[in-house]
């Protein structure tokens, strides 16, 4: 019988952030093997910043009902992608996360139900 395929997903995300330890703990039961970038430590390289804005746009990225969007006012303003990209190399509070990656597939923010779907592909 083969051995089943381990799957390795990449992990952005803050150490005391609960969508980011929610989204470890659906990776954990599940036996995948998490590659985790605490923003902290080494913030978001604006290649991978950018593949996350290529696959999902970077309205996908902010993370509108976040405290840090609120303080700043960014409700009242019209930004465009390469302007939201700068905001949020800039300031990792802007970001929803986590940004996960699995190959080529992207998501930002808590997704449980696309990651399912990207183990259960894993299976066959």
């Amino acid at each position: 019988m083969p051995a089943p395929k381990v799957v390795t997903v990449q992990m952005f995300g803050l150490v005391d952030s609960r969508p980011t330890q929610a989204a470890q703990r659906f990776f954990k039961e599940r036996r995948a093997v998490v590659t985790f970038v605490d923003l902290r430590r080494k913030p978001i390289a604006a290649g991978e910043l950018r593949r996350f804005v290529e696959r999902l746009g970077a309205a996908a990225l902010l993370d509108t009902e976040s405290r840090r969007y609120k303080d700043l006012g960014l409700g009242y303003m019209r930004l465009g992608d390469n302007e939201i990209m700068e905001r949020l190399l800039a300031d990792n509070g802007l970001l929803r996360l986590p940004l996960v990656r699995f190959g080529n597939a992207f998501t930002a923010g808590p997704a449980d139900a696309t990651w399912k779907d990207w183990l259960v592909g894993t299976e066959k």
